[in-house]
Order: structure tokens, then C-alpha cells, then sequence
């Protein structure tokens, strides 16, 4: 469940994203979700034909795994976006 100020998050990462990026850029997410085949999955298909670069790391309990996803957007919107399609699944940390 989003948080209510995710609107107001949203509106300033934009802004933050049009003036410190020229776009097209490369833009890299960082998500930690309980390890889960099941779930990470999840998360690739959300990036699935887009070129992405998907790195995953195994916390050393293994009860989580880090994503790091290195992706070439148009803009500020693509980036957003993906945040709130993978913000829609249950568990999912985004840093």
C-alpha cells in the first residue's frame, strides 16, 4: 500500500529527476524484497524488454536479496512509473 504523501514523493523525485538528468539516461533502482523466487520475479517482469540490467545479491541470512536494476528511460515519467508498478507489490523495499 502506498503511502498518502507518495503523490507529493512522486511530484518532487520529477522534479529532482528533470534537472539533475539529461534524458535519455541510464537510471539505476534499488529494491530489497524477501527472497522469494517468486517475488523477484515479480520485479523482472516489470522490467522485461526494456534492456535492463538486473543484479541480485543474497543478504547473508538469505531472508532477503537486494536488486540493483540499471536501465536506459526517456524521462522522469518512465522512472516513476516503474516505481509505483513495483511499489504495487506487497513486501518490496525501494531505496
Amino acid at each position: 500500500m502506498e503511502p498518502q504523501n507518495s503523490e507529493d514523493f512522486y511530484k518532487r523525485l520529477k522534479e529532482q529527476l528533470a534537472t539533475v538528468s539529461k534524458w535519455p539516461s541510464n537510471y539505476l533502482y534499488k529494491f530489497i524484497v524477501p527472497t522469494n523466487s517468486e517475488k523477484i520475479k515479480q520485479i523482472e517482469t516489470i522490467f522485461d524488454n526494456t534492456g535492463a540490467v538486473i543484479e541480485s545479491k543474497t543478504s547473508k541470512t538469505a531472508k532477503y536479496t537486494s536488486l540493483s536494476i540499471t536501465v536506459n528511460l526517456d524521462g522522469p515519467d518512465a522512472v516513476i512509473e516503474k516505481y509505483k508498478a513495483v511499489g504495487k507489490l506487497e513486501g518490496v523495499i525501494s531505496l
